[in-house]
């Protein structure tokens, strides 16, 4: 293992701690140091968005927490749920009275420790509602949604459910909305190479140096596909037409897209995955409204990317053009 680091179990505290002093305009801990919130929480008669995950994913899940964005974190240790108590934490520093969302990826523990938090609020006045992002077309069929995994396209659900709170919707519509951008996200993602928990020293998995895997999820979770590693454009074409089909996509359906980076991947190369993307939508009479490329959730130094697309109608289209700022994104 080779990493810029001190002490493997070390590395979590020490990273927070250099965001911190990084981004104090931005973001401040609370009394519980994997708590991190906004540096102008809590934000009064406002709903608060709450999220919350492993460490080893950034920019998700830390990275988004900001203006027109999530609220608040939960930072467990590299891929581990944080505990219940951070998450209670972060949402009695957060919350102004007008009730909290928490965001998050669909994993057992993170749901467990989360829904363990909202029941401790509850027993302090605070109203808290749940939204599971499940993007992964690959971890289950579509009717079996409540399988999925949360993956990249978690970010399109910061982005709108940040926006619609910060306009001041009450904590249902803000539900909804989210509810919303959530089933109308579909992620496909492909792996070319393992990567190391500071805390284990060993990879995750093992992969030939001349081989891929379609569909493996961003802790190494087993894919749909292992076979020998294929040009941009073979690859583009399979993630692109897997969220397609997820979505049921039709000539003068409008979306955003994202290539998103697993962490080991350049930036020429995630460009040369969305100009195959792109021409595919185009040429089946998608509109594209935006299209953001690069690490939006990674995976430590796991090569290899994700497409996402949201279909887009007019409400969400609002609110994915609203301004936001974060240490780790900004949008005019």
């Amino acid at each position: 293992m080779k990493k810029i680091i001190n002490q493997p179990m070390d590395f979590v505290d020490e990273m927070l701690e250099g965001i911190l002093l990084a981004h104090p305009d931005q973001l401040k801990a609370t009394g519980d140091p994997r708590a991190i919130v906004r540096a102008d929480a809590p934000v009064q008669g406002k709903v608060a968005i709450l999220t919350g995950g492993g460490s080893g994913h950034l920019p998700v899940f830390l990275g988004y927490v900001g203006q027109g964005l999530a609220h608040g974190v939960a930072v467990g240790n590299v891929f581990s749920s944080p505990s219940a108590e951070t998450m209670f934490e972060a949402t009695m520093a957060t919350h102004g009275g007008a009730g909290c969302l928490y965001l998050y990826g669909n994993y057992q523990g993170d749901v467990m420790n989360f829904d363990m938090a909202a029941e401790m609020a509850d027993m302090e006045g605070v109203s808290v509602e749940t939204v599971l992002a499940a993007d992964d077309v690959a971890s289950a069929p579509r009717e079996q949604w409540s399988r999925r995994r949360g993956v990249a396209g978690i970010f399109f659900a910061y982005k709108i459910a940040g926006a619609c709170a910060e306009s001041g919707a009450d904590l249902d519509e803000v539900v909804r909305v989210t509810q919303k951008v959530v089933s109308s996200t579909s992620s496909m993602g492909v792996a070319l190479s393992p990567c190391t928990v500071p805390a284990a020293g060993v990879p995750t998995f093992t992969i030939g140096d001349d081989e891929m895997e379609i569909g493996m999820g961003i802790h190494g979770e087993a894919g749909v596909q292992r076979g020998k590693l294929q040009p941009a454009d073979a690859i583009a074409e399979r993630l692109t037409a897997d969220c397609i089909a997820d979505q049921s996509l039709t000539s003068g359906d409008r979306v955003a897209v994202l290539i998103n980076g697993l962490g080991a991947t350049p930036p020429e190369e995630l460009y040369v995955l969305y100009r195959k993307a792109h021409e595919l939508l185009i040429d089946q009479g998608i509109e594209i409204h935006r299209a953001y490329v690069g690490e939006y959730a990674t995976s430590l130094e796991m090569a290899g990317a994700s497409t996402s697309l949201l279909k887009l109608d007019d409400e969400l289209t609002r609110w994915l053009d609203a301004p936001a700022r974060s240490p780790f994104f900004e949008q005019q």
